[in-house]
């Protein structure tokens, strides 16, 4: 029985209408075609209350080290406005030589390549010296609360280690080959709120507007750089994500003003140590004069590196080889599961080009899709080298 190309399997995964957190069938594709290949398949649903159920899967071929994993998600964001769309969102069409449909860029189609790349390296080298896993979630574009996290710890309870870890997020700005990602800035979000007396406009010495307040704590917040940056890390970055005063009439002062922001911040900080240089600005421009809480919400993520060793070497070889790209090292962008992957093993991420990622019309060039499934066999060859 033939197996079935990157092409083939990014259009059954496609067709899988995946939005966070429902399944319907995305990894029903991943595990037929996995089975099909001798893997030993497990499937997972997690619960939290509060939270959706999501279901996971976890796969390994081989009981030997080194154990090499391949991570990604199935579930994908909303497709917005359908009509919108050049092709059906999940209708998985070809239109002249790439391939249409939410998931196609993030990440299903990096899936199907890793899939595609894996099963042609185990139908050649079936005895390889070594094990591969695959560890696919359905919680990456949710709360990432019933997925990966979950799933680590339930494949780590049972004995399964890990020595490296290659995750398909699209990580190429314009071109296929052009990036790597070795790490991810942190990210802390801040909730503000400023106290103030609700009263007549008429009457300002009857009343106290918190607005005042709130944009004086605002500007010292923005007032100076938090850091310069570091040697794999951009320089750490505020933005003020959203302001409200719940007023909808223009002659009362509001009672009450309420700021969130976020920090996408490096490796100089923890969220402990940056939450205390935000309170110690805050308490500073306050004074005496503005009343102020602070809230940091729990799911916070620490920022991390994996450290350019011979895994990142590797992969950067194998990319190279395919595309003729030398692949810059780089930690911007957005977070991804590979945060919670670092704790297990070295991880990298590398995938596809991201120009149409959560966009209307997601599409991905057909001949990335062949160049990156090159590019995971690539991986596959120099890591199990005889």
């Amino acid at each position: 029985m033939s197996q079935p190309s990157a092409l083939e399997l990014a259009q059954a995964l496609i067709r899988a209408p995946s939005v966070t957190p429902e399944d319907n069938g995305a990894l029903d594709v991943v595990a037929d075609a996995l089975k099909a290949a001798g893997f030993a398949v497990s499937r997972r649903v997690f619960s939290e209350e509060g939270t959706p159920d999501v279901a996971n899967l976890y796969a390994r071929y081989g009981t030997k080290s080194p154990l090499l994993l391949f991570a990604g998600h199935t579930d994908v964001t909303p497709p917005g406005d359908e009509a919108s769309w050049r092709r059906p969102p999940f209708a998985a069409e070809i239109v002249g030589d790439e391939l249409y449909g939410r998931g196609a860029v993030d990440m299903k189609g990096a899936i199907a390549a890793k899939i595609a790349a894996v099963l042609a390296f185990i139908r050649e080298r079936p005895d390889f010296k070594g094990s591969i896993g695959f560890l696919i979630t359905g919680d990456e574009e949710g709360p990432a609360i019933n997925g990966t996290v979950k799933l680590l710890e339930w494949a780590q309870a049972r004995g399964e280690t890990f020595d490296h870890c290659l995750l398909g997020e699209p990580t190429n700005p314009e071109r296929l080959g052009e990036m790597i990602k070795i790490g991810r800035r942190g990210s802390l979000t801040g909730r503000l709120t400023v106290e103030g007396v609700q009263g007549h406009v008429g009457y300002p010495h009857l009343a106290r507007n918190p607005i005042d307040g709130m944009l004086r704590l605002l500007t010292a917040l923005k007032a100076e750089p938090l850091d310069g940056g570091t040697e794999h890390f951009d320089p750490s970055n505020l933005e003020i994500t959203g302001v409200d005063v719940g007023n909808t009439a223009t002659n009362v002062v509001p009672g009450r003003a309420r700021a969130v922001f976020n920090i996408r911040f490096n490796d100089i900080w923890t969220p402990q140590t940056l939450g205390d240089e935000i309170r110690r600005r805050l308490a500073a421009a306050a004074g005496e004069e503005v009343e102020f809480e602070l809230a940091f919400d729990p799911t916070n993520s620490p920022a991390f590196l994996t450290q350019p060793d011979d895994f990142v070497e590797l992969v950067r070889d194998a990319v190279e080889a395919e595309t003729g790209l030398r692949p810059a090292l780089s930690t911007t962008g957005g977070t991804s599961d590979a945060r919670f992957i670092k704790s297990a093993c070295p991880v990298v991420e590398f995938g596809l080009v991201g120009q149409t990622m959560h966009k209307i019309d997601e599409r991905v060039p057909l001949a990335d899709l062949e160049r990156l499934t090159a590019i995971y066999r690539g991986v596959l060859e120099r890591y199990f080298a005889p």
